[in-house]
């Protein structure tokens, strides 16, 4: 089957079904991958490190939120 035959399938679902499709699809394409969550978390314990020895310095958060 085409994409194009899917998606005409797709469009002819009802709203709320048409909905679960997207969800899902969505879903699919938010696939944790643990390489990169392993990378940033030894990425954020350098930096915690970091800014413990006084080598970062940091941000407050009111400017990091401010509005311009």
């Amino acid at each position: 089957m085409s994409s194009k035959e899917i998606l005409e399938q797709a469009m002819a679902l009802k709203p709320e079904e048409r909905f679960m499709v997207v969800e899902t699809l969505l879903k699919s394409l938010d696939e944790p991958d643990r390489k990169i969550d392993e990378i940033w978390a030894e990425e954020a314990e350098k930096r915690l490190k970091a800014y413990r020895e006084g080598r970062l310095e940091g941000v407050p958060m009111e400017e990091v939120f401010k509005e311009d």
